[in-house]
This record gives structure tokens, sequence and C-alpha cells, in this order.
């Protein structure tokens, strides 16, 4: 049955044949968008299981801790595809992210066995690995009889597989070749510019390359817009402040979090004389053009006023700017997408990045199918699925970008976003110095940057009391 429908799609997924095509020809016989969507997911999957025993684990049920998400989405669309040629079974529990973390936090911290594979940020897995929580996946990646032989590991975008790897030593170079592997990428967002165009070409003004013309374009949208603010970028007390926009602009000047020593000790670098210039632009930016609540705003905040049309632009992660595209919003259709190297001598932009990754549970009882799970639900199969169906952005494999349909798709719809990722990725990768105080120092220094936006204190003397006070937090902790 479907066997003409089949050819179709085996076609398209060799390179043989456009997506365009391949959908004309579907429609020509017959068949629904619904099957269709079948069909691509059978046909993808099957190079799984190429020279693999796909079925080696028949039987076996997993349990996934997930966080509500459209990787999440894609993830569910698709499941079906991986219990059908496993033959394993997979059930999961779903939790909004104002609750996700704790729920992770409980189940690891008390030695549940209960879930196999989990979502994380790699960040949290700089608390989670050296406390034993969660299992070094270079025994299974490197290993050729649990892994499959197309699963090709180098695939994965290398600022990623380097920024989810870490020694477990304060001050440790990510991705260092003593690094555990802690969780896989499974998906990742990067920080640029994100803006309105019809705002934009209503000012006259182009999508600023750096953090001069950035205020330029300020001042000038500023001028020209009526009821709507120039910039959004996140505001609130907390670390999610510091690592989009804010940290990948920092970086483009060469400026770090931190300092190791040569005797491995830490130290703050939050009160160079570059960090100071860049945080006094930076204050300047959201004083003269931020919204008047900004110390209130996170991602969503963020999102929803470019979204609706109550700014102009957003210096936040790229597929922030890619969902408020669609989704009923006011201003679907209208948003564009630029690089953005805060530094005018920088030669490409560096952003820090997010990345929601997998990790396998310490405490699975297990962890050979868990790990065949990993290795279907982060491979280039399911990839090309999410982000050619669903909206799974940004994929984590240079094929799934490479891949002329998932192009194509992007292209059509949202302006600029392949070539701002394009010139971006390269240079996309944590820069915060991986040690078990992050999330404390880091927002700490959120709330610093709020009493300098409310002048509460000078730029200059505020980083000067960060920086003591950072200092102080690490020599207590032994790290200093």
């Amino acid at each position: 049955m479907y066997e003409k429908e089949r050819s179709r799609v085996e076609a398209y997924l060799a390179g043989n044949m456009s997506r365009r095509e391949m959908i004309r020809d579907l429609s020509a016989l017959g068949a629904t968008t619904a099957l269709a969507s079948t069909l691509v997911a059978e046909g993808s999957s099957r190079a799984f299981a190429e020279g693999f025993d796909a079925m080696k684990h028949q039987g076996t049920a997993l349990k996934l801790l997930l966080n509500k998400h459209p990787y999440t989405d894609a993830l569910l669309a698709n499941l079906d595809t991986f219990k059908s040629m496993t033959g394993m079974d997979v059930t999961y529990d779903i939790f909004p992210e104002d609750v996700y973390f704790d729920k992770v936090t409980a189940a690891l911290s008390s030695r549940s066995s209960e879930y196999d594979v989990f979502m994380t940020g790699a960040y949290m897995t700089w608390t989670y690995g050296p406390a034993g929580w969660i299992t070094d996946l270079n025994e299974w990646i490197h290993d050729p009889d649990k892994t499959n032989p197309n699963y090709n590991w180098q695939d994965m975008l290398a600022g990623l597989r380097a920024s989810t790897a870490w020694n477990g030593i304060p001050g440790g170079a990510l991705g260092s070749d003593d690094a555990m592997q802690w969780c896989i990428p499974w998906g990742y967002e990067l920080n640029n510019i994100s803006y309105n165009r019809n705002m934009f070409e209503a000012a006259g003004v182009e999508a600023p390359a750096n953090m001069g013309e950035l205020l330029e374009a300020c001042a000038k949208l500023s001028t020209d817009l009526e009821g709507v603010y120039p910039i959004g970028v996140r505001g609130s007390r907390s670390w999610a402040t510091i690592h989009p926009g804010f940290l990948s602009g920092y970086s483009s000047f060469g400026e770090r979090d931190m300092v190791v020593g040569d005797d491995g000790t830490l130290s703050a670098a939050m009160n160079t004389e570059g960090s100071k210039a860049f945080h006094r632009d930076w204050v300047r930016m959201i004083q003269d053009y931020g919204p008047k609540d900004w110390s209130t705003y996170t991602w969503y905040q963020v999102g929803t006023d470019l979204g609706a049309g109550a700014s102009a632009m957003i210096f936040d992660a790229d597929i922030l700017g890619y969902f408020m595209n669609g989704g009923g919003n006011k201003e679907a259709g209208n948003i564009a997408y630029a690089p953005f190297a805060a530094n005018p001598e920088a030669s490409a932009p560096t952003p820090n990045v997010w990345i929601w990754s997998l990790s396998m549970s310490s405490f699975s009882e297990n962890k050979d199918p868990a790990w065949h799970f990993l290795q279907w639900a982060t491979g280039v199969e399911h990839g090309l699925f999410g982000a050619q169906q669903m909206d799974f952005v940004n994929p984590v494999r240079q094929a799934v970008w490479d891949d002329p349909a998932f192009r194509a798709r992007i292209d059509e719809s949202y302006p600029g976003y392949l070539h701002q990722h394009d010139v971006s990725a390269p240079g996309a990768q944590i820069y915060f110095t991986a040690q078990p105080l992050f999330f404390d120092l880091t927002t700490e220094w959120a709330a610093t940057l709020q009493k300098m936006v409310a002048n509460e204190v000078p730029v200059d003397e505020g980083l000067d009391m960060l920086a003591e006070s950072v200092n102080g937090q690490l020599e207590d902790a032994g790290l200093r």
C-alpha cells in the first residue's frame, strides 16, 4: 500500500526531488498532508536502522522528563516512528518552564530512577555533572557496539559539542580533551537582532551591525515612531538577563566574566575598563530606548512586545524573533533578522548561546536503551523531520542546516534568518566560565545592572562593588 507515494518520498530523501516536487506528486496521487508527513517520517527514520540493530532493546520501557517547548512538540509528533522502529515503549511527563527545572532537581537529587532521559540547559549540567546525577555520554558516543555507524557525532556544530562538555574543574575550558559529555545538544538559540521591517522602513533605518550603529538607529526610531520603543532586551533579576544579548555583546569586545589564573583560581573580570565602557553603553541604551518597566522583562515580555508592535527590534534569541513572526502575532510577516557584532572591529558575531540538550540520568536502570533513544532524538533523521515539518529551530546539525527543503522554507518566510545564523554559527558558543556558583553570581550581576539603569549606583562604582562581592564569594567557596 502507498508504494507510489513512498517512491516519491524516497526520491526526495535521496536528494533527487525537491520538497515542492514531492508535495506536488503526492497531491496528484491523492495523499493527504497527514499521510505525506507520516511517509516522510517513516522514510527518514529508516536510515537510523541501516547497519544497526534498531530492535535490540525491543520491549524496553523508557520515561522522559520534558519541558513544554516546540522542540518537545516535534518530538511527540515523531515519537510513534521511534516506537514502531525499535519496539520500545516511551512515556513522558511534561511541565511548563516555570516549574520544570524544579522537577528535574527534585528527581535527580532524590536519586530517583523514574526518568531515564530529560531535557536540560547546558548551564544546569555544571551542577548536575559534578554532583554525580548525570552520565558522561562519551562512554556511549565512542562505543561502536552501542552507537549507530550513521550517527555522525562530528556533524554536530562544533561550538555546541564543546559547550556541552566540561571536565568538572571550576574554570576548566569547555570542550577540553578531558571533558565529560554531560548532555547532547538538541536545539539551540544564538543572539542577534530581530526587527520590524515596516518600522525600520518608515524611519529610514537600516539594521544595525554594531553597538554604535545600534544606538544611532535607536535614536532615529525614537524620534520618528510614536508609541513604540526602539529596543527590547531582558531585565529581570535573573541569570537569564545576562546570558542572551548582553553577554553576546560583551563577549564581542573580548570581555570575560572571570579570569582563570595559572594556578586554576578564579577572579571577577566585570570591572575592567573595557567592561565598564560596554556597561555604560548598555545602560544608556536601556535608559533612553528600552521599555519603561525593563526590570520586569523576561524572554516572554521581550518577544511579546516585538510580536505586538510595541517595540521596533530586540537583541535576543534568534528563535524568539522566529516565533514572533507567526503564531497569530499582530506583526507576523513583518519581522526580519540581522547578524550583530557589538564590536565594530570584530570580524564576525560571537553570540553566547542557550542549548536545549538531552541528558541521561545516572539513576536510570535502562542506560543502553536510553542511549538508543538519545541517538534517534538527536540524529539527522529526526532533526530533518522537525526542521522541515515543525518549528524545530535552531537545529544542531550541519546536515540539517544544509538541507535545501529546510532552507527554502525558512528563506521564504523569515527574511535574513539564514544569513544571520550562517555568519554567526562559527563563533556561537557558551562564553561564561564554567563554575559551581554560576547561577548565584550571574543573578547578582543582573541585580547590579538593574541598579545602574535605575541610577541607584554609577556604572564604574557598581561594577567595582560587584567584582568585590564576586571575589568574596569565590574565596568563601575555595575557588580564589
